[in-house]
């Protein structure tokens, strides 16, 4: 934290980031607490998050949105699976509709956080870029909204030459509005999510696209629309169908992850058979889609529509397993000897994880090391009072898991409201309990990040669950209150009275 910034407003929470977390932390507080003051924080000048910073061709949802939406509001157009357009104008409806666009606070950039005991009450250091000044927040709570990637810069490992080649190369995650790929010979190198959205986009007007990965990923082709769910929209409206479908895709994504956990051998036979299928006669599967690991170690890949299947087919799309050698002027070289013709290369090579956006955080002037601490319920740190976070699902909709945690939060003040409590602390009872980490995926991006992220336990509460419905008994059903939180009143504080400010 830097020295003696401005003073600025005590608010009861405050929420970090204005993408669909923080938008729908916003809407839980102010529903359960109405008379809670708070405000949301972005560094950016606009909501949205992930879906307004990534401008690239092709950008959608990996989830449907009648999963990946929210629960209190339903999502309305045919395209289950929809781009980044349509996502936007989904979230900036809501937030208009609830008033939560006016309690962002634009282009505040939070440099660090401090928990004081003695005052039991945050102080956060934001700089405010259109001022040109940096002030002092004070809040009783503080609710991380930031995702788990760093914004302002993707992963992009070394690619030994890359300065020989002529043309631009492209991070997906900083696309340039003026690039032009329109017959030209474009070279996507990665196998993930990203490359398998943005090589078909790319492909309907470039010479040809090759996607050029070192090892496959497990890709499955899905309608874009929901078909039972349109029409259940036609015969029950649009409130009750979206009960309906939500369960409905629930209990589908759950029964895929169920399948690739408990089968992976014939989970893997059968993305194989599927991908066959799609792809042209003789087509050497195993070479190109047939992974060295089982489904969902890694994040399963949607194909919309089979969209990427269909570009191969066409011959606009193409795929290579190997590694890259080098670069000249106008090819990339590979370990086989053999040359892939670019004019332009995209390195779809992943995000950077940067758990709570890189922001500092201090307890009583000692820092907190997140790799240090265990997560209580996928929400709270252990050893850090007052503070919450969102972070979604890996393995089904993000949304699914922010919602609950939501409801939790807003139930947890209401408990401390009811008891007189100001502060809570999540302790671990054994610290001999086994730990892992937080994110259990093989993914690159999470295995390099291993070592900045909490951990999670053996057993409930520090259990970080992948299950939709036993989160659903313990964030939304089972009492707040248990033997791994520690709660106490402001020293001084006025008994049963809450909001008393220090």
């Amino acid at each position: 934290m830097t020295t003696a910034p401005v003073e600025s407003e005590h608010l009861d929470v405050l929420i970090i980031g204005a993408g669909i977390s923080g938008i729908g932390a916003a809407y839980y507080l102010q529903r359960e607490h109405p008379d809670r003051d708070y405000a949301i924080l972005e560094a950016r000048t606009a909501t949205g998050g992930t879906w307004d910073l990534f401008r690239y061709p092709g950008i959608r949802s990996d989830s449907d949105l009648h999963t990946f939406g929210y629960e209190f509001k339903p999502w309305r157009d045919e395209q289950a699976i929809a781009g980044a357009d349509k996502i936007l104008d989904y979230l900036r409806e809501t937030a208009a509709e609830h008033g939560i666009d006016q309690r962002v606070r634009f282009r505040h950039r939070v440099l660090g956080v401090a928990w004081s005991s003695a005052d039991a009450r945050w102080t956060v250091e934001v700089e405010r870029a259109d001022v040109g000044d940096v002030v002092a927040f004070t809040a009783s709570w503080l609710f991380f909204a930031t995702g788990y990637f760093r914004y302002d810069q993707g992963f992009s490992p070394v690619l030994p030459g890359r300065e020989n080649f002529a043309g631009p190369v492209v991070h997906p995650q900083h696309w340039p509005e003026d690039l032009d790929w329109a017959g030209k010979r474009v070279v996507v190198v990665g196998s993930g999510a990203t490359a398998v959205t943005v090589v078909p986009a790319l492909a309907a007007t470039a010479a040809h696209v090759t996607m050029l990965q070192r090892t496959p990923s497990y890709i499955l082709p899905v309608p874009s629309k929901d078909a039972i769910g349109n029409r259940m929209r036609a015969l029950l409206g649009e409130e009750r169908a979206y009960r309906v479908i939500r369960r409905k895709n629930i209990a589908q994504q759950r029964g895929i992850w169920w399948v690739c956990q408990r089968f992976p051998r014939f989970a893997r036979r059968l993305i194989r058979r599927i991908n066959a299928k799609q792809l042209p006669a003789g087509y050497p599967v195993d070479e190109h889609f047939n992974p060295p690991y089982d489904p969902w170690d890694q994040r399963l890949c949607l194909a919309p529509d089979g969209d990427l299947f269909k570009a191969i087919r066409a011959g606009d799309a193409s795929v290579v397993t190997d590694r890259i050698a080098g670069f000249t002027e106008s090819a990339v070289l590979l370990d086989s000897g053999r040359e892939l013709a670019a004019d332009v290369v995209v390195t779809a090579t992943g995000l950077t994880v940067r758990p709570f956006g890189g922001i500092g955080v201090t307890v009583d002037d000692v820092p907190v090391v997140l790799a240090d601490t265990v997560a209580y319920k996928g929400m709270m740190l252990s050893g850090v009072p007052n503070l919450a976070f969102a972070v979604g699902y890996t393995a089904s909709s993000w949304t699914l898991k922010v919602g609950l945690l939501c409801e939790h939060f807003c139930r947890l003040l209401a408990h401390m409201d009811e008891r007189g409590h100001d502060v809570c602390v999540p302790a671990v009872p054994d610290a001999a309990m086994p730990k892992r980490p937080f994110l259990d995926l093989a993914s690159g991006y999470v295995q390099r990040a291993i070592d900045q992220l909490p951990r999670q336990g053996d057993r409930t509460p520090w259990l970080t669950s992948r299950d939709y419905h036993a989160d659903v008994k313990l964030l939304r059903r089972t009492p707040v209150e248990d033997a791994n939180l520690r709660f106490s009143a402001r020293a001084g504080r006025p008994q049963g009275v809450r909001g008393v400010r220090p």
